[in-house]
């Protein structure tokens, strides 16, 4: 069978089952709470809204908490805009609010009793609470005034504006909610092998007011069992905003789902304020996911590496014991000698047999899929990042060596199988890792 036939059997074995509904959400702001905020450290916008729901949970009654409130559109998205200098951060929360106006001043009262934020000290006061139809009445009165000058020129609207008005109306109509979560999802999910993950509903929407139909949104930090279960079955691009908020969210969905790509906003920016353009340019910047991995997640283990390299150089020192240290890993790697010296910057992986004889090669993206539909093979040799997922698949086919480039967080692993990794030094492959 060839590589190619190999991966199409694979697509071939996955099945689609999932449950289509329709959900609409409504809200109207009638008043706006705006507060500033000091803290005494260094905190950024999620660590305030962390504050914010973790601090005034249970502090009122149910019917003011501000879970369930946002969940029913009561409350709209919390946003801060906040500065750090001098060791100090300070900054404004602004809380959109369509409860009345008793039930609002008491909301904005339990804002100001948030006193820490993270590890540091903080003070939340209350500055105004703005009656949104006022200013709307005051608009209302200015345009009039306007529309009154300039009647014959704005009565009729450019058919470019009625065109556009339409296209904005279906496009709301498509958003649908997706599984058992009632997750927000573009009309094409279901239907399309390849789906793109983003953080939340007005994500969504701004993916479809540019044509791009096959969108899912988390819902939140926490990721549901929905995505974990649809990432089996597609191909998955993971595109979160480009702040801190973004990185909060990958390092879950590695945690819960398959994830196949990482693309992300520009650096301060959300998915649900890009321009066409910025979109297309962040999709086509694309990574893979292991890449990611490695650039990220992996930088711990890298720095815990530091003090063997320090102890390599005092090995002069300790010539009697120097033949003995290293003699296994080495003898292990070089049984994939040939391989390794290829792979490096190849993205490839190599799925072997008992006699060391290449089964299957394929890309590191496919390696989850071809681990999992192959039988007989008892090592796999990769240009990627060895990671938990990898180890649990290995141990479950019965594999007995497990190769890659550096070895991420590993909590568990089979008895019987070998986990080892390499990387380049001039020209030699050396053992680092298990």
């Amino acid at each position: 069978m060839s590589d190619k036939d190999f991966i199409e059997d694979i697509v071939s074995k996955k099945s689609e089952d999932y449950f289509k509904d329709i959900k609409e959400e409504v809200g109207t702001t009638k008043y706006i709470i705006k507060a500033q905020i000091t803290a005494s450290g260094i905190v950024e916008r999620p660590d305030v809204v962390g504050a914010i729901f973790g601090q005034t949970e249970g502090l009122l009654s149910d019917d003011l908490d501000l879970r369930e409130l946002q969940k029913t559109g009561r409350i709209g998205r919390i946003r801060v805009n906040i500065n750090s200098k001098n060791g100090k951060s300070t900054g404004e929360i602004i809380v959109p609010s369509s409860l009345d106006k008793v039930e609002t001043a008491i909301l904005a009262a339990s804002l100001e009793t948030i006193d820490r934020v993270g590890p540091c000290n903080a003070r939340i006061d209350v500055t105004t609470i703005e009656d949104v139809r006022k200013s709307k009445r005051n608009y209302v009165i200015d345009r009039a005034k306007i529309i009154l000058t300039t009647m014959v020129d704005e009565i009729t609207p450019e058919s470019s504006e009625l065109t556009d008005e339409v296209k904005e109306s279906v496009r709301m109509g498509e958003i649908k909610s997706f599984g058992e979560d009632q997750l927000p999802a573009g009309p094409n999910v279901d239907e399309s092998d390849a789906i793109i993950v983003v953080e939340g509903r007005a994500d969504v929407l701004n993916l479809l007011k540019y044509g791009i139909k096959n969108t899912i949104a988390v819902e939140g930090t926490s990721v549901s069992k929905t995505i974990g279960v649809i990432s089996h079955e597609k191909t998955v691009t993971a595109f979160v905003d480009g702040d801190r908020g973004g990185e909060l969210i990958l390092r879950e969905l590695f945690q819960i789902a398959e994830i196949d790509y990482i693309a992300r906003a520009p650096m301060g920016k959300e998915v649900e304020d890009l321009t066409k353009k910025e979109i297309i340019k962040a999709l086509r910047n694309k990574i893979p996911a292991e890449q990611w991995i490695v650039e990220n997640l992996d930088k711990p283990r890298s720095e815990d590496h530091k003090p063997q390299v320090k102890s390599e150089e005092r090995e002069p020192q300790q010539k009697p014991i120097e033949p003995i240290q290293p003699k296994k890993p080495y003898s292990d790697l070089d049984r994939f000698g040939e391989i390794i010296e290829k792979l490096p910057g190849t993205l490839d992986a190599y799925l072997l047999d008992a006699d060391g004889k290449i089964k299957h090669k394929v890309s590191v993206r496919d390696l989850v899929d071809a681990m999992r539909y192959t039988e007989d093979y008892e090592a796999v040799v990769f240009d990627g990042v060895v990671t938990q997922r990898l180890v649990d698949i290995a141990g479950e086919k019965g594999v007995k060596f497990l190769v890659g480039v550096k070895t991420g967080n590993i909590t568990k692993k089979p008895v019987n199988l070998k986990l080892l990794s390499f990387k380049e030094k001039g020209s030699e492959t050396e053992s680092a890792g298990v």
